[in-house]
């Protein structure tokens, strides 16, 4: 089964950062016990609508990150995985900075 550090590194390397804001949100939701914490969430919100024009790509990877690890240690990472390798390139936000 794949790893958050193994998809991270894929990523990376097709010189992808995150999913695009639809399939990232599609992903959050593919996600068990969020919930309401504060005036936020728990795992953190994707960082779209007015949040993507304003955070860098390694932000953007670094939540990514975060929604990975939180897939794996709540028992969905193959789903999310999977979810994963049905996007098209195109649902992907292309890396870059340098």
């Amino acid at each position: 089964m794949k790893t958050p550090d193994d998809i991270i590194a894929a990523t990376i390397e097709a010189g992808r950062v995150c999913p695009q804001p639809d399939s990232w949100n599609a992903l959050w939701n593919l996600l068990p016990n969020r919930r309401r914490v504060g005036n936020g969430w728990e795992p953190s919100l994707p960082l779209i609508l007015a949040a993507w024009d304003y955070c860098s790509d390694s932000e953007k990877r670094e939540r990514f990150l975060i929604h990975l690890r939180w897939a794996e240690s709540h028992g969905v990472m193959e789903l999310v995985a999977n979810f994963l390798d049905t996007l098209k390139p195109s649902d992907w936000l292309k890396n870059v900075e340098n």
